[in-house]
């Protein structure tokens, strides 16, 4: 078999994707392996992948083989958390995630209260957060974004995939009723008990 077969080059393309320390682009693995039909191998090499014990998953435009999500748990070992995310942090990284990118000063605004630097600190000591560009503004704020490893640890291909308010709704992580329904004092009733109009 010539060195320029397809089969070839799907064996290569496997060999680079496996001893890959980080995730691969379709451009990358392009020139790495000289097939200008990586598109179709990795699809190829994705499905003979299908229902064993590491898949080859696609996430954030890069490609990477990953132990299968079912078999996560039987192999994990357990290990010791040091510390929580705190809520603020949560909220946070949360923030960050559906408003990318965002100032400091806007994720304050939407929280309503101060973040403090040991919050981002958190995020960006886990790897889910880093710096993105800064804003053409006067002050040049430095913008927060989420990284490749955010989407990794929460199963994500794409920041296309989170989660939109009907899925969150759906699952009970939001109130399902109108936002100033649920705020006591506003929506439903009037201050003297009347329906407000």
């Amino acid at each position: 078999m010539s060195a320029d077969g397809p089969v070839d080059r799907l064996r290569l393309l496997e060999a680079i994707l496996f001893a890959a320390p980080e995730p691969l682009g379709a451009d990358e693995l392009r020139v790495r392996t000289g097939a200008d039909d990586v598109g179709r191998l990795l699809v190829e090499l994705r499905e003979s992948y299908a229902g064993r014990g590491v898949e080859l998953v696609e996430t954030g435009g890069k490609w990477r083989f990953r132990t299968a999500p079912d078999l996560v748990e039987a192999i994990a070992r357990p290990i010791d958390v040091a510390r929580k995310l705190s809520r603020a942090a949560l909220e946070t990284l949360a923030i960050i995630a559906y408003h990318q990118p965002v100032t400091r000063p806007e994720i304050e605004g939407i929280r309503g209260v101060a973040t403090s630097r040991g919050t981002l600190d958190q995020l960006m000591e886990i790897g889910w957060v880093r710096t993105g560009k800064r804003r053409e503004v006067p002050g040049r704020p430095l913008t927060w974004v989420t990284t490749e490893a955010f989407l990794h640890h929460f199963g994500l291909p794409d920041l296309r995939d989170l989660p939109g308010l009907e899925d969150l709704r759906a699952i009970g992580m939001l109130d399902a009723r109108p936002v100033l329904a649920a705020i006591p004092g506003a929506g439903g009733e009037g201050e003297s008990g009347d329906d407000a109009p």
